[in-house]
């Protein structure tokens, strides 16, 4: 599983035996981890300081540590709405089938503030071999229309995108990625040249996400909603409380601008915080019994 966390590694060798495989782009992993877990974290400095903490905290990982070369993105990134997600480190995903061939095998699983402790059924091959891009949950009742501007919507030369396409909104946090059917497409260029447009007419205003859209909505092997327990950050304004969605578990992602860690930090949590909680590695005034 590919999983991000807090910033608050005994570099593993090359391993050729079958694994779960996963990337991180900052990342603390959870503290229950099946053995076949191999994890492939992503930092852009202080990789040495990193590694260090993972090793400290959980000596038992297997794991290397990659550093991402910002400059390879910067250029291309254009504001959003939230300062935060113009973090060049945030399009490191854009970049992972660019890792060493070695590195995750034939897929990497990408998982941002993630909690799971068992492997992910079904991700490993797309359900009745449909979809030629990532793999993940996708939500066909979200509005898709939001995630682009009118002056996208209203040239039908860029509209034209989805034709003979059923978009859909999916969340890029949570996805297993076919490195090599993503370096035979040539994806990282296609998602380039949408940010190159971008800097020229802003057709969106959501950071990393909506270039991935572009090229792969209505093109998901869809994977149960359980995977990816969304949105628990709130909205990218104010990070308002939310509940889970409806329906099992398996994965809890805390996306939009609430952060478990800042809210225990702050001393206003939301209660589903308790849930991270006892995974936070630093002590909190907060008590969740008090």
């Amino acid at each position: 599983m590919l999983r991000r966390g807090s910033t608050r590694g005994n570099d593993a060798g090359h391993d050729v035996h079958p694994r779960i495989h996963g990337g991180d782009p900052i990342g603390a992993p959870t503290l229950l981890v099946p053995a076949e877990h191999f994890f492939h974290f992503v930092c852009s400095s202080g990789a040495s300081l990193l590694r260090a903490a993972i090793s400290n905290s959980f000596p038992y990982l297997k794991f290397r540590l990659y550093t991402f070369d910002e400059s390879r993105v910067s250029g291309l990134i254009s504001a959003s709405i939230r300062p935060a997600l113009d973090c060049p480190l945030n399009y490191a995903r854009s970049y992972l089938p660019n890792l060493p061939r070695s590195a995750c095998g034939a897929s990497c699983t990408w998982t941002p503030t993630s909690s799971s402790s068992t492997t992910l059924p079904g991700w490993q091959k797309p359900p009745g071999g449909g979809g030629r891009g990532p793999r993940g949950p996708e939500y066909c009742n979200a509005n898709f229309t939001s995630y682009f501007t009118p002056a996208f919507w209203s040239n039908p030369s860029l509209s034209l995108a989805f034709a003979n396409r059923r978009p859909c909104y999916f969340n890029t946090g949570v996805m297993v990625i076919d490195l090599e059917r993503w370096r035979e497409g040539d994806y990282t260029r296609k998602i380039e040249e949408w940010m190159e447009l971008q800097k020229r007419v802003r057709i969106y205003d959501l950071g990393s996400l909506p270039p991935f859209l572009l090229v792969f909505a209505g093109n998901i092997a869809a994977v149960d909603h359980r995977w990816n327990q969304h949105g628990l950050g709130g909205d990218n304004f104010r990070g308002l409380c939310r509940d889970l969605h409806p329906g099992p578990v398996s994965l809890l992602h805390w996306s939009g601008k609430g952060k478990p860690w800042a809210r225990l930090d702050a001393n206003r949590p939301c209660p589903l915080d308790a849930l991270w909680a006892p995974y936070d590695l630093l002590d909190t005034p907060f008590s969740f019994d008090s």
